[in-house]
């Protein structure tokens, strides 16, 4: 029986042949690998990383897809909002002993892709890698450089924890039903030694910093400093986005 992709979860399959094998090679799985999928959908990308993996975890929302999934001997299905699903619990089993050995990939839906990034990074200690399809304009943000129109809080928050690279690009009429948007493929490698700041400081600090990014940053990040009685260095007298992922994640250290 045909699937009705749903709206409410976002659903775009990948139909697009060529795209599916780039994407197979930027992923490069071996035999073996412990892998998760984020969701399946119709298993145009878990049928060939199977085939070379020979077995997979695969996280999947939409109840009929999980039932449909589950017929396939190789594949262990978690019917799971992915925002739920303990990560760090999967490594443990499907990688003991392994340490950062856990791999990630899959097709995000665009509705909640942030969200989605901000739960992994909880986990990116146990992760080796993390290869996603997203919408272009995401990823954009994701490896944006400083003192440009893209660079705010999403490439901070995640260019301190991963170095990060976008491999492919995907247009529209690769999916069916096709997006609205371009998308992209984006190669996520957590960093081996990272500053070890605390996230919850470094996200406030941040979303601070970006919440007014015409004003110079004394209106803003330089009030919440005061307030928290810093009284190191730190040039305020400059835009959020002029201010690079090193400087951000020094003060949040010096906090």
């Amino acid at each position: 029986m045909k699937h009705i992709p749903r709206k409410r979860f976002g659903q775009h399959f990948l139909s697009d042949g060529g795209i599916i094998d780039a994407i197979v090679r930027e992923i490069a799985p071996r035999p073996g690998d412990p892998m998760v999928e984020i969701g399946p959908g119709l298993a145009a990308l878990t049928q060939p990383l199977v085939e070379r993996l020979g077995h997979l975890t695969v996280v999947e929302l939409d109840r009929d897809l999980a039932a449909r999934l589950r017929s396939h001997g190789q594949l262990r299905v978690i019917e799971s909002d992915v925002l739920k699903v303990d990560f760090g619990a999967l490594a443990q089993e499907l990688a003991p002993g392994q340490g950062a050995a856990l791999r990630v990939v899959g097709n995000l839906p665009y509705n909640i892709s942030t969200p989605i990034l901000f739960h992994l990074l909880g986990y990116a200690g146990q992760i080796a890698d993390q290869h996603f399809m997203l919408q272009k304009e995401v990823i954009d943000r994701m490896v944006a450089a400083p003192a440009t129109a893209d660079y705010g809080r999403l490439s901070v928050m995640l260019q301190w924890r991963y170095a990060m690279e976008n491999v492919l690009f995907v247009p529209p009429e690769s999916f069916d039903p096709p997006p609205r948007v371009d998308s992209a493929v984006v190669r996520m490698v957590p960093r081996a030694e990272p500053a070890a700041v605390r996230p919850q400081v470094l996200e406030e600090l941040v979303q601070t910093a970006f919440s007014q990014r015409r004003k110079l940053l004394r209106h803003t990040l330089g009030k919440w400093l005061d307030a928290k009685g810093f009284s190191g260095n730190f040039d305020t007298q400059r835009r959020a986005e002029e201010v690079p992922v090193e400087e951000y994640v020094a003060l949040a250290l010096s906090l």
